[in-house]
């Protein structure tokens, strides 16, 4: 109403600068740090298509490599992924990375966590006894195999129906092929003190999960008053096969933490 009350057009060009001034400012002030944490049976080489984004968008990507030989070990090499940023950052995880940055995200560097189809332990808990909750249809199959030495792997012949179905055949059978085995003991490794318990945090939900249930996911972004999207039909490998809708959700993070 206000262009009402000034002649000649002036409030309009003011408006506008005014605008202008505020996306200025929102923009100077987001984090401009983002560390992402892969998941089980998975290296930090399928985030390239967020991490093309994000850096497109001027962001300062650090992708953390865990060995996935323990909880403590994979927890550490984020800690010591985070000790590098200058200034505060965004920390990001996908499946099993969710307990990972649960853990190490209580970090003083971290403004922000977002979880991509990820695992969201309270103290006490552990993914595998959440993962009870809610079982997946991965939890419900023969596919999950394991070595004589205790680490966990999906069966190749089925990593595509129930980890990315939404990726195509050739693809997936490179993913399946390999694998980044996963101790077993780390699905139960219990949560000391739960970073989204203290800092904000934001929640992609994959619609068609067959890893981690989607009702999880959802059940998780309820109890942590998280702010959640869903990205309908998208497999567990949703970071891979809908990076557009995963770094806006980062993006966002990134504008609004501080």
């Amino acid at each position: 109403m206000f262009h009402r009350t000034l002649k000649g057009g002036v409030f309009y060009p003011i408006l506008l600068a005014a605008l202008a001034g505020t996306a200025t400012l929102a923009q100077e002030h987001a984090v401009k740090n983002v560390v992402l944490v892969h998941g089980a049976w998975a290296d930090a080489s399928g985030w390239k298509g967020v991490y093309d984004i994000l850096v497109k968008d001027g962001y300062n990507v650090t992708l953390v490599q865990e060995p996935e030989t323990s909880f403590q070990e994979d927890v550490a090499a984020t800690r010591r992924a985070l000790a590098l940023q200058k200034g505060p950052c965004i920390l990001v995880a996908h499946s099993y990375g969710g307990a990972v940055i649960t853990e190490a995200g209580t970090d003083a560097s971290v403004a922000a966590l977002v979880y991509i189809a990820a695992h969201m332990p309270d103290a006490g808990e552990n993914e595998a006894d959440d993962g009870k909750r809610f079982p997946s249809d991965l939890s419900k199959s023969d596919a999950i195999k394991k070595t004589p030495d205790g680490f966990t792997y999906i069966d190749p012949a089925q990593f595509h129906k129930y980890f990315a179905a939404d990726l195509s055949a050739e693809q997936s059978a490179f993913m399946a092929r390999s694998q980044v085995m996963n101790k077993a003991e780390n699905f139960k490794a219990v949560i000391t003190a739960p970073a989204w318990r203290s800092k904000p945090t934001w929640v992609l939900v994959a619609g068609g999960d067959r890893t981690i249930n989607p009702d999880l996911e959802r059940w998780y972004a309820a109890r942590a008053g998280s702010h959640k999207v869903e990205v309908p039909g998208a497999s567990h490998a949703v970071y891979i096969s809908h990076p557009k809708e995963v770094a806006t959700l980062i993006e966002e993070a990134a504008q609004h933490a501080r």
